[in-house]
Formats: structure tokens, C-alpha cells, sequence
């Protein structure tokens, strides 16, 4: 395999289907705080998880569903002109800085009667960004939140199952048992190992065995 189809199946779009979605304890509550929508308490919700625990795509479904407008945090004054009467719109990544007075505003605007409804993304929690206006950082802790925690070993073997699945990737008995206990524990790391087994099992005609899935797990881990 050449360095091209590595490189191609390393950038392959992400998958942010609804029905990919695999669920467990790990996301249930959240997922079924975010499936509440429009009905969120004061009309805005926020969406916590580490990285690799699902929050980008939970909230690319939701913008789906919602027809969201997606604004940037760092830049949100200048859009919320965007933001009209009944408006869903989702702020991702907040915990990085956010533009305070822009984003108290259109919490305000959620809690009104303007029937506009705001999901807000972040990695940790806000009492823990660096928020300096007192009025933001009440509304925020107060929110409304939904707690997405690292995958467990139930998510992790399910979206492990459907790639293999959906791309009838050959695989030997025990290499799956194998891989979910030293894995990355990231539904996207999943989602980039199982291309790169899918990739080199093919190329070399046969299964994926131990072997390579310790290949595998070696490839993808280096710096």
C-alpha cells in the first residue's frame, strides 16, 4: 500500500449519520436531553464531553434536524444578526473562548419569546472556562446540560462491530477482544483504525489477525 491510500483513507469523512450514532450509558442521557429540543429548559442546552466522546457528531445531528445555524464562538457578535425569530442555532467548542457579551445576549434572546433555541458545545464545563462576566457565567451555570463521558467498552465495541460490518472487513476470532482493550478510547480513532485494517488486510489478501492489528494500533498511535 503506497502512502496515498493511506493518506486517503486517514481523510475520509467522518461519519455524522444519525443512524450511526451507536448509543450506550455512556451518551444515553445526553442524547435524550438533546432529542428534547425545542422543549430545553429556558430554551438552551449545553452539551459537555471529552474529545472523542461523540459531541461533534450528536450536535451535527441535531443541526440537522433543527436546521441550525452554525456560529463561530470566537467571532458571535458579528453573526447574530443571522439569529432571527425562531432561529436554532449551535455554538460548539466554547470552553476554547467565546465572545461574552454576544453569547449572554443570545441566551437571553433562547430564554425570551423569541422562540430561538441555542445548543452550546465545550470539553469541560463552564465553571471551568474563562468566563469574566458575571451575568454569563450565572446563565451558564444554571444551563440546562447534558453530560457525554468517555466511551465505554459497550459504545466502543458497538461502532466497532458496525465499521467491521459496513465494510466486511475479514477479521480472526479474539483480534476484535483484542483491540477494544488497548484502543484509543475514541469513537473516532475507531472509525480511522478500522479504515487503515480494512486497507492493509485487503492489500495483503487475507484476515485481520493479531499481527496486524498490533500493526494497527502501533501505525496510529506514533506521533
Amino acid at each position: 500500500m503506497n502512502r496515498t491510500q493511506l493518506a486517503l483513507d486517514l481523510a475520509l469523512a467522518p461519519d455524522y449519520r444519525a443512524e450511526s450514532y451507536a448509543v450506550s450509558e455512556a451518551n444515553a442521557s445526553a442524547l435524550a436531553l438533546v432529542n428534547r429540543w425545542p422543549r430545553w429548559r429556558h430554551g438552551h442546552l449545553m452539551l459537555i464531553g471529552p474529545a472523542g466522546a461523540g459531541k461533534t457528531h450528536l450536535s451535527t445531528i441535531w443541526a440537522a434536524r433543527a436546521d441550525a445555524l452554525r456560529l463561530d464562538p470566537a467571532t458571535l457578535a458579528a453573526s447574530l444578526p443571522q439569529v432571527g425569530r425562531g432561529s436554532a442555532v449551535l455554538v460548539e467548542d466554547c470552553h476554547l473562548g467565546v465572545e461574552e457579551a454576544a453569547l449572554f445576549h443570545l441566551i437571553n434572546r433562547a430564554a425570551g419569546d423569541a422562540g430561538v433555541t441555542v445548543l452550546m458545545t465545550a470539553a469541560r464545563a463552564p465553571e471551568d472556562w474563562p468566563v469574566r462576566l458575571a451575568d454569563l457565567a450565572s446563565r451558564l451555570k444554571a444551563a440546562e446540560t447534558a453530560v457525554l463521558h468517555e466511551p465505554d467498552d459497550a459504545l466502543l465495541r458497538q461502532v466497532m462491530e458496525k465499521l467491521i460490518r459496513d465494510r466486511r472487513t475479514p477479521m480472526t476470532p479474539g483480534v476484535l477482544d483484542y483491540l477494544l482493550t488497548r484502543m484509543e478510547r475514541s469513537v473516532e480513532f475507531a472509525r480511522r483504525l478500522v479504515a487503515w485494517l480494512d486497507r492493509e488486510a485487503l492489500a495483503r489478501k487475507g484476515p485481520v489477525t493479531r499481527t496486524l492489528a498490533r500493526e494497527g494500533l502501533e501505525a496510529l498511535s506514533s506521533p
